[in-house]
C-alpha cells in the first residue's frame, strides 16, 4: 500500500466505532469511487478545524469569541445547564422545554481514563456559575457512572456556595412499557416519583 493511502486509513481509525477494516474500507472507497467527496470532506474539516473554537462563556463550539445562544437576550440568564457534550445541548434545544443558558464540559470525569476536573473545565464552570446571575443549575449529565459521578461532584461543589443545584429527573420513557424497561431504570422512577 502507499504511504498516503495508509495515512488515510490511520486518520479514519481515529473515528468512534471504526476499526481497522472499516477505515480500510472508507479510504478504498472515498479514493475509488468519491474523490470529489474526498476532497469536500478534506475542505470541510480543514475549515471547521481553522474556524470552529470554544465559546469564551458556555464553551461550546463556536466559531465566534461568544456563541448566538449566550448572545441571545431571550434567554434566562438565572438558569444555566450543565451537559457534556454539545450533542447533549442540543439534544435538550430540540425539546424547546428549556429557556435558559449552557455550560459544556466537553466530557465528563474519569479516573480511570485520567481525566479530571482541570479536564473538564470545573474552572470555567465555577466562574460563571457564580457570576451573580445564575440563580440555579441544571445538572444534565449523562445517567452512566461517570456522568451521575461527575453531577455530584459539581453538586457538591456549587452548594458549597450557596448556589440552587437540580438535577435532570429519569424515569421510564415516554410511550414505554413497563415490562421492556430495565429494572435500574423503574427502581428510579419508583425513587424520583412525584404526586398528581
Amino acid at each position: 500500500m502507499s504511504k498516503s493511502l495508509d495515512f488515510l486509513t490511520e486518520a479514519l481509525r481515529r473515528l468512534p466505532g471504526v476499526g481497522p477494516k472499516s477505515a480500510q474500507r472508507m479510504a478504498f472507497h472515498l479514493l475509488q469511487h468519491d474523490r470529489e467527496g474526498a476532497a469536500m470532506l478534506s475542505r470541510a474539516l480543514y475549515q471547521a478545524v481553522d474556524a470552529v473554537h470554544h465559546c469564551a462563556l458556555c464553551n461550546t463550539f463556536s466559531e465566534t469569541e461568544v456563541c448566538d445562544l449566550c448572545l441571545d437576550d431571550q434567554r434566562d440568564t438565572s438558569m444555566l445547564c450543565v451537559v457534556e457534550t454539545p450533542a447533549d445541548q442540543m439534544m435538550i434545544e430540540q425539546t424547546l422545554t428549556y429557556k435558559g443558558l449552557y455550560f459544556i464540559l466537553m466530557g465528563r470525569l474519569s479516573p480511570l481514563d485520567g481525566i479530571g476536573p482541570k479536564d473538564i473545565h470545573l474552572e470555567k464552570l465555577l466562574a460563571r456559575a457564580a457570576d451573580g446571575v445564575v440563580v440555579e443549575v441544571v445538572l444534565a449529565t449523562n445517567f452512566t457512572n461517570e456522568g451521575e459521578a461527575t453531577a455530584h461532584y459539581i453538586s457538591e461543589m456549587l452548594k458549597a456556595r450557596g448556589l440552587k443545584v437540580s438535577r435532570l429527573a429519569r424515569g421510564v420513557p415516554v410511550g414505554g412499557e413497563l415490562e421492556y424497561v430495565d429494572p435500574g431504570t423503574i427502581a428510579r422512577a419508583m425513587l424520583d416519583r412525584r404526586s398528581t
